[in-house]
């Protein structure tokens, strides 16, 4: 008998335990992704996995009741009905949302409203998958409470790779710690048409540029390993060649041949890529008649198997559906979902053109291991995450450690590093501080026109303009304020006072330029751009869906600044805008010309220690600014030479790429070039012979004297901001490989020609060389 229940008992070890009776291998942390994600597909339903390819906006997916916050019964329903495995903009708040001060979500409730809805989704479906929640952070998380950072023109005005290293780990830490997981941005679109309305968002024209930063930011939000607990996905904009739209129309069709994708749209991309982004998102536009959402070129067989990336891609908003409706290639949104997802797009954003994805292939229109795939590179990076056994955060952390001191002064500090000094006559910057102060115009005290696109609702006294910034200085008898105008509104005006309070000051302070603060009269489209109509109640006239066919001042601005000239006082005028915007009766009649961008929540204190004094200027044009709409396109690294003027002006642009003063003067001598290996040392002395500590970028270009394709003009390679105390100097040095003097051919592929010649050049601008020499590979 004892013998017979040995037998049995060895017999029923041999038997599986039912599925559920066993700890499923997914959910075992010491096996590795690769086993976990694929046990998990094997478990899921069709329509569990395509619900793992949704993402649907999240912001109504909570209910806040006070100070308590629980899941929406919207939420319960699209978990149970569609599986879904992502949410999008859950914590934002804006306009188009309607998610307010009010109504909306602090660090600390928003930590509460992640955790809720992680532990609803994760109780209440059969397998247990957290979501994962993507925010938009081009400059700083877009929800309430969080820092704000100079939008990435501004960004791109510092050229300092280490500091915005250093800014995105921070937003990336205040991402996380607010129970996300995703970060929207950067945003790599060339823009070499100002009339865009997303001109704000870019890193200017340059690859060499925009790839080298975006590098640093993408390493910043968490390219490394993604179980760090502040390690963030960033997702990459907008691929590809989205900044050159036809007429400047936000997301219209781009005219570019697969060469200059190549040289110049690609490989700030490939840069990002290389540095560890693991998420892509698609265009909205089209590249040669193909949707950016459904090209398998650009989204396979270039992104997967000439970078070999392994994250996931994702659809712009809506942009799926697109395919059939703006793009006109697809005669259904069912076929829209195919042609995508068989390109290689992983993910719908905010769209429902995927769940038609389950009776494709039910009908056999697509095969569900095209489904298997796209569901691993998400999964894969839940895994990775450590999704699975960490999904929640801490509240508390997150109500002390967003938005801390030191945040704020990281944001000061970006904000000084991206003011472009552009005229400065007879030296009368910096300002003593022993002078009156007529402050005026309608961007010296407008807190939302500081911050640009893509920004919460602020409380009060989060954000210092320059009117607060510069009163904070000066004893309040030497500071007199008069708007004078508004951006657009031309019956919003008081120039008469403007001018009265001018006669009575030493020095007029003027703070003009655009607006991208969006408010609550404004109509939005589904996608969350702007309808720009001449209902429009806001000063806005940059951000998404602002498109402009001019790039003058609006409104009565020109008035205003004309009618300040002519009390005879000296005129500082600050440009605080989103996009190059006409400067060309400036930078004749101001005695002083600064360009601020959109500096973020402490641009006011950071242009009051430029003008001051307390810090001095180094921030250089990260594009070319034209002198009308006429010269467009006037990037810099064209492939002809601008040895003619137009009847009516010059051709070359107001500023050139590159361009900015200092309060100081910078030396460049002894160019040297040394051969070592295949590579090439090139060194020179750079001195501060100023009266002034400061900081200077030396830019190192290449001109190609001969090739068997046709090559710009001149395109930059090597930068460095460095800073120098007045009377030192330094041996600056880069290394230029063979990558650096190699041309796209004419069978598309990059190679190094032999017998090659080239001119080195070294300077503080790209029309400003100081140093230059012939090189013969």
């Amino acid at each position: 008998m004892r013998k017979l229940s040995v037998v049995i008992y060895t017999l029923l070890l041999s038997v599986p335990l039912p599925l559920a009776a066993q700890k499923p291998v997914y959910k075992d942390a010491s096996q590795s992704v690769e086993i976990r994600t694929r046990d998990l597909i094997q478990r899921m339903t069709l329509e569990e996995k395509v619900g793992q390819l949704l993402c649907p906006l999240g912001w109504e997916m909570y209910e806040r009741k006070g100070n308590t916050v629980t899941v929406s019964q919207k939420f319960k329903d699209i978990v149970a009905n569609k599986h879904i495995g992502m949410l999008w903009a859950t914590l934002r708040a804006d306009p188009w949302t309607q998610k307010t001060i009010a109504n909306g979500l602090n660090p600390q409730l928003s930590a509460e409203a992640a955790n809720a809805l992680q532990k609803y989704v994760i109780e209440n479906t059969r397998l247990g998958i957290p979501v994962f929640l993507a925010e938009e952070a081009p400059h700083g998380h877009m929800a309430i409470g969080t820092t704000v950072f100079p939008t990435g023109i501004g960004q791109a005005s510092t050229w300092n790779p280490a500091l915005l290293q250093k800014m995105s780990a921070t937003v990336a830490k205040e991402v996380r710690q607010q129970g996300a997981h995703i970060s929207y941005g950067p945003v790599l679109d060339l823009s070499r048409d100002p009339r865009w309305s997303r001109v704000e968002e870019s890193y200017g024209e340059d690859p060499v540029l925009t790839g080298t930063l975006a590098a640093a930011i993408v390493r910043g939000l968490g390219s490394g390993n993604l179980s760090d607990p502040f390690a963030t996905i960033p997702t990459l904009k907008h691929f590809v060649a989205y900044g050159i739209p036809e007429g400047g129309h936000n997301g219209s069709a781009a005219s570019v041949g697969e060469r200059e994708l190549r040289e110049y749209f690609l490989p700030p991309f490939q840069s990002a890529v290389a540095a560890g982004a693991k998420s892509v998102m698609a265009a909205y536009n089209s590249v040669d008649g193909i949707p950016c959402s459904s090209n398998k070129f650009l989204l396979t067989d270039i992104l997967r198997k000439e970078w070999s990336f392994n994250g996931f891609t994702v659809s712009d908003l809506g942009s799926i559906e697109g395919i059939k409706g703006s793009h006109r290639v697809a005669k259904d949104h069912k076929q829209a979902a195919i042609l995508a997802i068989e390109a290689g797009l992983d993910a719908d954003l905010g769209g429902n053109a995927y769940v038609r994805l389950i009776e494709a292939v039910k009908q056999g229109e697509v095969q569900e291991n095209s489904i298997d795939q796209a569901v691993s590179r998400i999964l894969a990076l839940k895994f990775e995450m450590g999704l699975f056994e960490k999904p929640f955060v801490d509240v508390k952390t997150a109500k002390k450690e967003v938005k801390t001191e030191s945040n704020i002064a990281l944001s000061r500090q970006v904000a000084r590093e991206s003011i472009v000094l552009l005229e400065n006559k007879n030296n009368i910057l910096p300002l003593r501080k022993d002078v009156k102060i007529a402050i005026v115009g309608p961007n010296a005290d407008n807190v939302y026109n500081m911050l640009g696109d893509y920004t919460a609702p602020q409380p009060d006294g989060a954000v210092t303009t320059v009117r607060q910034a510069i009163s904070a200085r000066l004893p309040k008898a030497q500071v007199s304020y008069v708007k004078g105008c508004a951006i657009r509104d031309t019956t919003n005006s008081d120039i008469p006072a403007a001018v009265t309070a001018a006669r009575q000051s030493d020095i007029i302070v003027a703070v003009v330029g655009g607006s991208s603060a969006r408010d609550f009269k404004t109509e939005y489209i589904s996608t969350g751009a702007a309808v720009a109509s001449d209902k429009s109640v806001s000063d806005m006239e940059s951000g998404e869906g602002f498109d402009r066919s001019t790039l003058d001042l609006l409104g009565r601005q020109m008035e205003l600044l004309k009618a300040l000239k002519q009390t005879g006082k000296p005129l500082v005028v600050i440009y605080i805008q989103g996009r190059p915007l006409n400067m060309n009766w400036a930078a004749t009649q101001a005695d002083a010309l600064l360009c601020a961008w959109y500096p973020g929540q402490e641009g006011g204190h950071a242009i009051a220690d430029v003008l001051f004094g307390d810090y001095n200027p180094a921030g250089k044009m990260p594009l070319s600014v034209p002198r009308s709409v006429g010269q467009i396109p006037v990037h810099y690294n064209r492939k002809s030479s601008l040895d003619h003027r137009y009847v009516e002006e010059a051709a070359t642009p107001l500023y050139a790429f590159g361009y900015g003063k200092s309060y100081s003067d910078f030396e460049y001598k002894d160019l040297k070039i040394q051969k070592e290996n295949t590579d090439y040392h090139v060194s020179f002395t750079l001195t501060n012979t100023g009266k002034y500590d400061g900081d200077e970028v030396p830019q190192l270009y290449i001109r190609n004297q001969y090739a068997s394709v046709s090559q710009p003009v001149q395109q930059l390679k090597h930068f460095e901001r460095i800073h120098l105390k007045t009377g030192e100097s330094k041996t600056v040095s880069f290394v230029l490989t063979a990558g650096d003097f190699s041309v796209i051919n004419t069978q598309m592929k990059k190679v190094l020609e032999p017998g090659s010649s080239f001119k080195i050049r070294v300077g503080s601008a790209s029309d400003d060389i100081r140093l230059q020499q012939d090189l013969e590979i």
